[in-house]
């Protein structure tokens, strides 16, 4: 067993005490009582709480700013936290397009409300191709919004769309915005060994698109992407170790762009951790929770099953605490660095990385 799988799967350590929340931890960890689980940014967070009290105003004006600024990477992250909560509390929403059913941004919310449910459902195949003209009307209600067609492309990998129909939405989603993460993240997991292709069509696909793209894009994050779905899923067919950890070297760059503690790249930011612990470099995992600071998400922590993203992940970065620790005070040798050929310091025998 994997050392990520045996620390998700096996009960909980016990943590020392943390200091308080006002006080930094002397790891430059931000302590365990002040981390929060997938905190919505200072835009999302009002229209949430309006959402709660049925007020569908807020979410019309934050959607309807993404679509004129062309913000398509917030107008997509948005549009999967509104449908989220919407799972269990849609009044609002219905509301909304009771009053202006045309509404496009109001129509993007309501069919991935309805993808997310049917994905849910026993029958998922059949719910999800009974959902295509809404999410066509969705895309034709906002002929220049990429994200309908992130959507289109989610709900033909569950519908068992034929790869030829799958290729023409693609094309439609790169004619609105070449380099649309969304998309892209859509196109990648349709790719992977768990659907449609394999771990080296995955990183093949992934690595040219970061090679595309510019260096601040999300997109470069792509092949970490591919790096985790690779070992996440393990068997047969997995590639060499090297592009995991390449990939994580330029997520790593890609994150470095962004200041410590930004919201926005929380989740960037935890997938490296998680790749990083599962390739048992330990200091470059710790340094990412370290950036984090107080954002967790769950996502990846809630793969695998399992209904404590939070924990699985304070536990991690304890483990990555004790394990850089335990690395520092060990003789210092050069360790050849896989992503780049770089020496790197570390100690002798580390554990072995996971994907060779």
């Amino acid at each position: 067993m994997s050392l990520l799988r045996s620390l998700l799967s096996r009960p909980r350590p016990v943590r020392h005490a943390a200091p308080p929340a006002d006080e930094p931890s002397a790891s430059g960890l931000a302590p365990d009582d002040a981390v929060l689980l997938d905190v919505p940014d200072e835009r999302l967070g009002p229209a949430l709480v309006a959402a709660a009290r049925g007020d569908h105003a807020p979410a019309a004006a934050l959607m309807a700013a993404t679509r004129r600024s062309a913000d398509w990477e917030a107008r997509d992250r948005y549009a999967l936290r509104f449908a989220l909560f919407a799972r269990s509390r849609d009044s609002w929403l219905t509301r909304w397009l009771t009053q202006v059913p045309d509404d496009p941004d109001a129509l993007l919310l309501s069919a991935q409300l309805s993808v997310h449910r049917a994905w849910r459902s026993p029958a998922r195949v059949e719910r999800l191709r009974e959902l295509e003209p809404a999410i066509r009307t969705a895309a034709e209600a906002a002929p220049h919004d990429p994200v309908p067609w992130r959507l289109a492309l989610d709900h033909a990998r569950g519908a068992r769309t034929p790869h030829q129909v799958f290729a023409a939405l693609w094309e439609q989603a790169l004619r609105r915005s070449a380099h649309h993460y969304g998309c892209h993240l859509a196109a990648l997991t349709y790719l992977s060994a768990r659907w449609y292709g394999s771990h080296r069509v995955c990183f093949d696909f992934a690595e040219q698109a970061a090679l595309d793209a510019r260096p601040d894009s999300p997109v470069q994050t792509l092949p970490l992407r591919a790096a985790l779905a690779q070992l996440t899923a393990g068997g047969p067919g997995t590639v060499a170790g090297a592009r995991s950890d390449a990939a994580a070297d330029r997520a790593a760059a890609f994150c470095a762009r962004r200041r410590p503690g930004d919201p926005a790249a929380a989740e960037a930011r935890n997938t490296l951790a998680y790749v990083l612990v599962a390739r048992g470099r330990w200091s470059a995992a710790l340094e990412q929770f370290r950036l984090t600071g107080p954002y967790a998400t769950s996502f990846p922590w809630s793969l695998g099953g399992g209904g404590d993203p939070l924990g699985r992940f304070l536990d991690a970065r304890e483990l990555m605490r004790r394990a850089a620790a335990a690395e520092a005070d060990a003789a210092p040798v050069l360790v050849p660095c896989t992503a780049g050929g770089a020496a790197v310091r570390g100690r002798a025998g580390r554990g072995g990385a996971v994907g060779h």
